[in-house]
């Protein structure tokens, strides 16, 4: 047994880098005044603020810092980008554009919504996890509004071609949102080139603190407010700001996207090395997204016999961290409807594993999950009564 955790749960939340956390601890102590203050202490922060702001404009190549709003997480932001657009622009439309493989942070945002008179479209998917440009565009009507497409699935890993999607949009006068939450700090991204109006992203997701988050509104989109109180974020989302948290956000950031190139060489090495050697070793394994196109440290696959569950639990005796879908749905008995999407039968959906790697990953790690795995494998399949049943026919 491994004498230390490998932890291969990178898409559900990051440990904060130590110098992350240096960066953030002065604001906790001596640095710890009211940024909308008007006395010196209070201008540190203010100052910190500032220039959290402008390096995460800078990361996504927003056009100006006053651009980047800060929110509680990627649901807040996810949240407030849908119901404040509705709300700003109820005059324009009532339909909205999105998937069927949203995290739920848009799927519930868009039910609540069709409950109060909104028109929602749920574009499907193909095998792979990705979106037809041609249904997209044919979805849309006079009183379309919105896009929300997700830029890279939480899940299955597949980005869509979110520049493509921006250009449907804007040919029609149509604003764009995406949740970027797994594609920031982990891939380029780049809201003018790409011809994003609204982006989402949270700082835990790229070894950020967590509880902070932020939503990008380019310039000239108009939003509502989701809340109310003082005149913090431009009078748009009050609040006292977290600003130790701000702070560690934006360093976090940065150092993600200074590193990207050499870390995403070594993650795609490490993710399709994991992917060949248990397809190439265990039989009745599927591989779920798009064998290319998906996040660098994204592995999903559905192991045939098996509930996803008792996967997991035999890999914590291990002390193997890993998944089978979505943090925010970990206790649902329900397949997952990322994978139902593409068009897997609940009882091989049932049977997901997702392994998402970190900078912090080495072979050492994949070796080990290589020790342990066909193992668990096969000892959980011979107690399946379906598995059982197919070896003897």
């Amino acid at each position: 047994m491994s004498c230390s955790t490998v932890y291969f749960d990178h898409g559900a939340t990051t440990f904060v880098r130590p110098e992350v956390l240096a960066k953030m601890l002065p604001y906790f102590g001596q640095s710890y005044g009211n940024a909308s203050s008007v006395y010196s202490l209070a201008k540190i922060s203010r100052y910190a603020l500032t220039n959290a702001r402008k390096t995460i404009a800078e990361c996504i190549n927003a056009s100006e810092e006053n651009e980047i709003f800060f929110t509680s997480g990627g649901t807040e932001s996810d949240n407030w980008a849908i119901f404040g657009v509705t709300e700003a622009y109820k005059n324009k439309g009532n339909h909205i554009i999105t998937t069927k493989i949203e995290h739920h942070a848009v799927l519930n945002t868009c039910e609540y919504l069709e409950k109060n008179g909104c028109d929602v479209t749920y574009l499907s998917v193909d095998k792979y996890g990705k979106i037809d440009l041609n249904e997209l565009e044919n979805a849309i009507t006079d009183k379309t509004f919105l896009i929300s497409i997700m830029f890279a699935n939480n899940e299955i890993g597949t980005i869509q071609p979110v520049k493509e999607i921006g250009e449907i949009a804007h040919k029609h006068g149509i604003l764009f949102h995406t949740d970027a939450v797994q594609a920031v700090g982990h891939i380029p991204v780049d809201v003018q080139s790409m011809n994003i109006d609204l982006l989402s992203m949270s700082a835990h997701k790229f070894n950020g603190p967590k509880g902070v988050g932020a939503l990008y509104v380019k310039k000239g989109v108009k939003i509502s407010n989701c809340f109310y109180g003082g005149a913090q974020e431009k009078n748009k989302r009050p609040g006292t700001e977290n600003v130790p948290s701000i702070v560690g956000m934006a360093e976090a950031l940065k150092t993600a996207c200074d590193e990207m190139i050499y870390v995403n060489t070594n993650l795609t090495r490490m993710r399709d090395r994991i992917i060949k050697e248990i397809i190439q070793n265990i039989p009745d394994v599927i591989l779920n997204g798009h064998p290319t196109d998906r996040l660098p440290g994204n592995v999903n696959l559905s192991f045939k016999y098996i509930e996803g569950e008792s996967l997991l639990l035999a890999l914590d005796l291990k002390n193997i961290c890993a998944s089978s879908g979505s943090a925010c749905t970990s206790a649902s008995l329900d397949p997952s409807h990322v994978l139902l999407a593409i068009g897997l039968p609940h009882e091989i959906a049932h049977g997901s594993l997702r392994i998402t790697l970190g900078y912090e990953n080495t072979d050492d790690d994949i070796d080990y999950l290589f020790s342990v795995l066909p193992e668990i494998v096969e000892r959980l399949r011979n107690m399946s009564p379906l598995y059982n049943k197919e070896r003897k026919e």
